[in-house]
């Protein structure tokens, strides 16, 4: 239990604090993709699934993890993942982003966080478990795509690899604004720690060689898998309730790992500070966080359960399930940013016009 403990949360910080640091928001990058018209952080994503991939890759001919797949309903990762989707924007971040941001001091996440695992609980193991099992019993397939295709797993990983490459250096060739630099304040490691700014795709290699880690510590534990939040979210509102200390495992110690080491981000470069959000944001986090546990659940995973994890293990719920997230990010985003700027610039043409005439 002391090693299970231990290891959750050396992994959990690691994130958090990373995290914390990079300011790597999925939430923002699903979102600017079609706010903003900006690929960036969907391509520091693919990074990271592309270092787990080569990761499992390697882990499996070592002998040290041999990949199972289990079947998953497609209707069920359809709709939980679109509705995860919408509650993210609603939220303000997914499930890793607003455990991270609680550790930065905002209340707003607290409560979204509050809700998103009172949400998942009660639809993994409370009342609104019948409403899961009933929609997840149809269309259940094999997940394996190697299994469905007779492609063999490398070809995908050597597939998604070069595709990565392909974008990232696309990417970088591109010039980019500069981006103005504060005057240094720290010198040494603690400039390099909670100073530095760093390139969305170094964020990336770093978060996916984490990913990576986890399995092994995961694994040593006897919990077979990689980073995940929401069933380990479920279980710790389980835990306070019941008092039943067996929910208590290493993906429980993970996601508390992850609030640790952002707050000790967030303190180290003086960015932690308590915010209270307005009645608007209480009311859509409150919302969003409802939404994000129901469909997490639904969909057998959140944006990083399924959207990074899954999908390194070239899994079709993994790759299904983050195309639907996607969409469901640029849903409600239309009715969160985009309509409101259009109807905010038709109101201004119009007073234009009108003091013109």
């Amino acid at each position: 239990m002391i090693w299970t403990i231990i290891s959750g949360l050396i992994v959990g910080a690691l994130l958090g604090f990373v995290m914390q640091r990079t300011r790597f928001c999925l939430t923002g990058g699903f979102r600017d993709m079609y706010v903003q018209k900006s690929n960036k952080m969907f391509y520091a994503l693919l990074i990271a699934i592309t270092i787990q991939s080569i990761g499992l890759l390697i882990l499996s001919a070592a002998g040290v993890y041999q990949l199972s797949y289990e079947a998953f309903p497609v209707v069920g990762t359809i709709i939980g993942s679109f509705v995860f989707g919408v509650g993210i924007i609603l939220a303000g971040g997914c499930a890793t982003g607003t455990w991270y941001r609680a550790g930065e001091g905002l209340i707003g996440s607290w409560i979204a966080l509050f809700m998103y695992a009172l949400s998942a609980s009660a639809t993994k193991f409370g009342f609104l478990k019948p409403v899961l099992d009933k929609i997840n019993s149809k269309t259940v397939v094999s997940s394996s795509m190697t299994e469905t295709t007779g492609i063999p797993f490398w070809v995908f990983v050597v597939v998604l690899a070069a595709v990565t490459l392909f974008f990232v250096n696309r990417s970088l060739s591109k010039k980019s604004a500069a981006v103005p630099q504060l005057k240094q304040r720290y010198t040494g490691i603690r400039h390099y720690l909670f100073e530095k700014r760093y390139h969305t795709f170094t964020a990336a290699v770093v978060i996916g060689l984490i990913a990576l880690l986890a399995w092994p510590m995961s694994i040593s534990t006897g919990r077979v898998g990689g980073l995940g939040i929401t069933t380990p979210s479920a279980k710790l509102v389980q835990f306070i309730t019941t008092g039943n200390v067996s929910l208590l495992d290493w993906g429980v110690f993970l996601v508390l790992g992850i609030v640790a080491g952002s707050y000790i981000a967030a303190k180290g470069s003086r960015e932690f500070r308590w915010r209270l959000p307005d009645i608007k944001t209480i009311r859509n986090s409150v919302i969003g966080g409802v939404m994000m546990g129901f469909g997490a659940s639904m969909a057998g995973g959140c944006s990083i359960g399924n959207g990074m994890v899954a999908t390194a293990t070239m899994s079709w719920q993994g790759w299904l399930s983050l195309v639907f997230m996607i969409l469901g990010t640029w849903f409600m985003s239309y009715f969160v940013f985009v309509r409101p700027m259009q109807q905010f610039k038709k109101s201004a043409k119009t007073k234009a016009v009108a003091q013109t005439a």
